[in-house]
């Protein structure tokens, strides 16, 4: 009886958490519910924080589809928290930055999404031009961070102090075509996007990034869905009951 009382705890532990109307929690200590696109998962643990370990698997391949994909989740408008970290890979080319963020609104064939991400290698820089490139958003697969770059020069990456391999407090809200990324619990926006390259309508899924040549890890998810966002969804499954 006390096994079957611990595997029954233990299988609780692993299931998504739901705090309020809207809200489900992944203490991501394992990995169950994550797909893997280009990438290595496995439990890990960093500073003594147990967490997901995210590894790229082809420093050399040319995508930024590198995720961690969480499995039944649908996102369109509300906020993604989460504490991340993110460093080089041992042996990783000079460029390697330990690229780290979220991907969100990922269609189901995995050919869209959007994403926020950050070089924490580049947070402390000497060269202020690394700086300023610090927080980056992008757009898969239309819009990579080079072409954001060199069209539209500091519009869509942005400053943040940033260590190394150190836990670090993310939050990104969306509403429509905005998009906004907080750092370390600040009340300002660090990067601000008012022009999401996939437009207000998208939707998909919620993804653990990261970029090439990198080790990064990843604990305490939190998506909460727009209460307006759940409203129309009740609808839409209560509304063929009521035809019938």
């Amino acid at each position: 009886m006390r096994n079957f009382i611990l595997l029954l705890l233990s299988a609780l532990a692993s299931l998504p958490a739901q705090s309020q109307p809207g809200q489900t929690l992944y203490s991501l200590k394992d990995t169950k519910q994550l797909k893997q696109l280009n990438v290595a998962v496995q439990a890990g643990s960093l500073k003594q924080q147990r967490s997901v370990k995210v590894t790229d698997i082809n420093p050399q391949a040319d995508t930024e589809l590198r995720i961690a994909k969480l499995e039944n989740t649908y996102f369109h408008n509300g906020t993604i928290e989460v504490e991340l970290a993110g460093q080089p890979l041992k042996n990783a080319s000079e460029g390697a930055r330990g690229f780290v963020g979220i991907a969100f609104r990922i269609d189901s064939s995995h050919k869209r999404f959007e994403c926020f991400y950050l070089r924490p290698t580049n947070g402390r820089a000497e060269d202020q031009v690394r700086r300023n490139h610090s927080a980056q958003y992008i757009s898969y697969p239309e819009f990579p961070w080079y072409k954001l770059r060199k069209d539209f020069p500091e519009k869509y990456e942005s400053y943040v102090d940033l260590e190394v391999g150190t836990w670090t407090k993310v939050k990104i809200e969306v509403q429509g075509n905005t998009a906004k990324l907080f750092v370390h619990n600040a009340w300002q926006p660090t990067l601000i996007v008012s022009d999401l390259k996939h437009g207000a309508d998208a939707k998909g899924s919620v993804g653990l990034w990261i970029g090439p040549g990198t080790e990064a890890y990843f604990r305490n998810l939190v998506i909460t869905k727009k209460i307006n966002e759940l409203s129309r969804l009740a609808r839409i499954r209560i509304q063929p009951e009521m035809d019938q």
